[in-house]
């Protein structure tokens, strides 16, 4: 009987060392985790708009010593990170536009035109002693824009560039785009009376404002999706006239104001720098002028950027 208890109590001891051991090795009890209780609707976010390129074109009108007034409206859209993808211009903005689309910027610009002498770019013909049917031979102009240019053909400059003439036998415009830089910005600045014709090829031209006074158009051919226009002529009432030079400059700013009515309108914005005092031979107010552009750019820049951002998301 002893013995038989004795069996017992070690399967009993046996049983209760399993049964802790069993105890120690059990894994411990899971803790609760708190998990976050989704929206019903994930809300994204839209892909951003992928912006169009936009070609900007500058359309720089003629009115002689009044095309400073181009160097500032240049200055400030650069100023606010706005730079033409190309040039076009007429008679004074022909000469404005083929230094910029060379490589100067605004500043640069500035600085030629406060250094120019106005004899480096007049050569007086005789016209009494010579058949010739202008004052200025033009070519003293021509040569002064090849050097600022380096010597550069139109189709090497650095931006697309095109000069604006008038072809004097068949009055039709003409768009030079390749070729000599200074010839080109010669035949577009030649007012008759003033600058003798050029002769280009067996023909002759004329200043680019008896057909365009501000290129609009030209630019568009270009390639242009947003046209900037400058144009620097006078109200006729604003300009005595007491000389033939200066009778000869208010009949060329008469015929542009009607030309003007039709070009402008094609032009997406259009800055108008204010000099109603300032004549064409005036080049002692050059700085004035530069001052007048950099005004009336400014005074359109946030219309001229609306205008690009909605042709990019177009």
């Amino acid at each position: 009987m002893r013995k038989l208890l004795t069996v017992y109590s070690s399967q009993a001891v046996f049983l209760w060392f399993s049964a802790l051991i069993l105890l120690g090795c059990a894994s411990p009890a899971p803790v609760p985790v708190s998990v976050p209780k989704l929206p019903a609707k994930i809300e994204l976010s839209p892909a951003p708009k992928v912006l169009k390129p936009v070609r900007i074109g500058l359309a720089l009108g003629g009115g002689a010593a009044r095309g400073f007034a181009h160097i500032g409206v240049i200055k400030v859209l650069e100023a606010q990170g706005i730079f033409p993808d190309l040039i076009v211009g007429t008679s004074a903005g022909s000469v404005v536009g083929a230094m910029y689309a060379a490589g100067n910027n605004g500043f640069a610009l500035q600085k030629m035109a406060l250094d120019m002498d106005e004899a480096t770019i007049s050569d007086w013909s005789l016209p009494f002693f010579s058949k010739s049917s202008g004052v200025l031979k033009g070519e003293a102009l021509q040569h002064y824009v090849n050097r600022m240019v380096g010597q550069s053909s139109i189709e090497k400059l650095k931006k697309p560039f095109g000069a604006v003439a008038t072809d004097l036998n068949t009055g039709t415009p003409i768009l030079f785009q390749r070729g000599n830089t200074g010839l080109a910005v010669r035949a577009s600045s030649s007012v008759p009376g003033v600058f003798q014709p050029v002769k280009i090829n067996d023909r002759y031209y004329v200043d680019g404002g008896l057909v365009s006074p501000v290129p609009v158009r030209f630019a568009r051919d270009m390639g242009a999706d947003i046209v900037i226009a400058v144009n620097i002529s006078s109200a006729p009432e604003g300009q005595a006239a007491s000389s033939s030079l200066e009778i000869l400059m208010q009949t060329f700013t008469i015929m542009g104001q009607s030309l003007n009515q039709f070009e402008l309108k094609n032009a997406d914005v259009v800055i108008k720098p204010d000099l109603p005092s300032m004549k064409g031979n005036d080049f002692n107010g050059r700085n004035l002028a530069i001052l007048a552009g950099e005004r009336a750019a400014n005074a359109i820049i946030p219309e001229l950027k609306e205008k690009i951002r909605a042709f990019q998301e177009k």
